[in-house]
């Protein structure tokens, strides 16, 4: 498969249709707004604890500016780095190689089994299918990815992939489902977060302790040690980390930071962003591996899968330096509206509409950039200031050349610009266009309002109503109420000039 097929769900529909969907399902909008806006308001609480919250912000964009144009010296000195400590790198072009490369250091091991700590990287490549494929079955241990792949369904956020599900829903998956995964939920689980955790804890617990393999992501790597660095708030990612006798950690290229010490930076804003704590109740740092203590054998797979592609558009390339905090989705009015699978794809949100196009190509994600109102409150709640809306609007310049590119006849929406412009640099033209429009105000007009509108407007005004012209233009006002008036003014001057 290619990085295509996997970062986006081939076959689902385009946002628009997608989100026509998601916007008719009112449990899932009011789950979206609970958590989004409790998510919300702690992070705006711990972020205005911090009185350097802005120079973290802009210390942390500094740096990843300054490895996206040193990448290349950066990776390389991250592998030379981790093999010194122990560990083996392999270089992934794409999903298909990365995949290749995990399923091989799996069956070398003679495992049938692993256990994994959340990796957005391994979604977007279809490692789990993979595997699979293999007959090697992959267990996911985080509890929101666990719900997720107990219920045959897929992640709608980055933080909080299982966001979409309620209470009563998690307790019927576990209960239809944990058996067959292994130990099954217990006959009396109720809804109660607390019994779901615990019945979560039991069934993963005889996982961590059999598994010989675990497979992990990576939020960042340090070029200089070799250390990479996971952060997660359950500990389910320790157990991971610690217990196997393999590790084979998936990290995409841009998540190497130059130096140890820029974690500091990290480390204060991404907790913060993410789920508003000041700091992760887990933060796993290994480098290489140590005789007698944790995995033996570590592998660090390195996953390019369109991102040098994206490397190379300087205007769009800011969105590799995203964390994965998830700050931007919990802001956005159009995601707290729809959920995550409008989004077709593993990375959903406004980052997501920026990051997808550019690892797949914009032809096969060419919806995705208009997925936002371009309010800017993504960029605001950016911990590394990636100006999401400015990406938008090159993606979209690029989405409709492509599509432009591909057609042989002009669209009806090209037709109406041209003919708006001939009407535009045309005052006589334009005069009689309006006082057209106010006829038929009067025509068709509904208390001030037109409820569809013909052509390529059509399916703008399918959702929304558009006011009825004005039955008198500005210019027509101006002449009728100030011409007059204006010339007897100059009239009676002119008279007491001659007096």
């Amino acid at each position: 498969m290619s990085g295509a097929d996997n970062v986006v769900w081939l076959g689902t529909p385009a946002f628009p249709e997608a989100a026509r969907g998601a916007l008719a399902d009112t449990r899932l909008r009011a789950n979206l707004r609970r958590a989004t806006g409790t998510i919300r308001d702690k992070r705006l609480a711990v972020a205005a604890e911090l009185e350097d919250w802005e120079d973290l912000r802009e210390t942390a964009a500094t740096i990843k500016r300054h490895t996206l144009r040193h990448l290349d010296h950066h990776l390389l000195g991250l592998e030379k780095a981790v093999t010194a400590a122990g560990g083996t790198v392999h270089w992934a072009a794409d999903a298909a190689e990365a995949n290749r490369i995990v399923t091989g250091l799996v069956e070398a091991t003679g495992e049938r089994e692993v256990v994994k700590v959340k990796s957005m990287a391994t979604q977007e490549i279809g490692l789990n299918e993979a595997l699979a494929d293999a007959g090697i079955r992959a267990y996911e241990t985080d509890l929101a990815e666990l719900i997720v792949q107990l219920g045959g369904d897929r992640p709608s956020h980055i933080l909080v992939p299982a966001i979409h599900r309620g209470r009563s829903e998690i307790r019927e998956i576990f209960r239809r489902q944990m058996g067959d995964w292994g130990r099954p939920a217990p006959e009396e689980l109720t809804d109660d977060p607390h019994d779901l955790a615990e019945a979560a804890r039991l069934h993963l617990r005889e996982k961590f302790l059999r598994a010989k393999v675990a497979v992990s992501g990576a939020n960042f790597a340090a070029a200089d040690t070799g250390t990479v660095v996971v952060v997660e708030s359950e500990g389910n990612g320790r157990m991971c980390l610690t217990l196997p006798e393999t590790l084979i950690t998936v990290m995409g290229i841009e998540k190497v930071l130059p130096s140890f010490a820029d974690l500091d930076v990290f480390l204060q804003l991404l907790p913060r962003s993410s789920t508003g704590e000041r700091m992760n109740p887990y933060t796993s740092l290994w480098t290489g591996v140590t005789e007698g203590d944790g995995p033996q054998d570590f592998h660090l797979v390195l996953l390019d899968n369109g991102r040098t592609a994206t490397l190379a558009d300087e205007v769009g390339r800011q969105a590799l330096n995203c964390i994965r905090c998830s700050a931007c989705l919990n802001v956005c009015p159009v995601y707290e509206r729809t959920g995550g699978h409008a989004y077709g794809s593993v990375y959903p949100g406004p980052i997501g509409a920026v990051l997808t196009p550019q690892l797949v190509g914009v032809e096969n994600a060419a919806s995705l950039p208009f997925a936002s109102t371009l309010c800017g409150a993504c960029y605001d709640a950016c911990p590394v200031k990636i100006n999401i809306p400015e990406v938008l609007v090159h993606l979209r310049a690029k989405a409709v050349e492509a599509k432009r590119a591909a057609r042989l006849l002009p669209t009806s929406e090209a037709l109406a610009m041209k003919a708006a412009g001939a009407v535009l640099s045309s005052p006589g033209r334009l005069a009689a266009v309006q006082k057209l429009a106010a006829l038929g105000a009067r025509l068709v007009g509904r208390e001030g309002r037109i409820g569809f509108l013909p052509g390529p407007l059509a399916r703008w005004s399918a959702t929304r109503d558009a006011p009825a012209p004005a039955r008198e233009s500005m210019r027509a006002w101006w002449r009728r109420t100030r011409t007059t008036g204006r010339d007897e003014g100059r009239t009676t001057a002119e008279g007491k000039e001659a007096r």
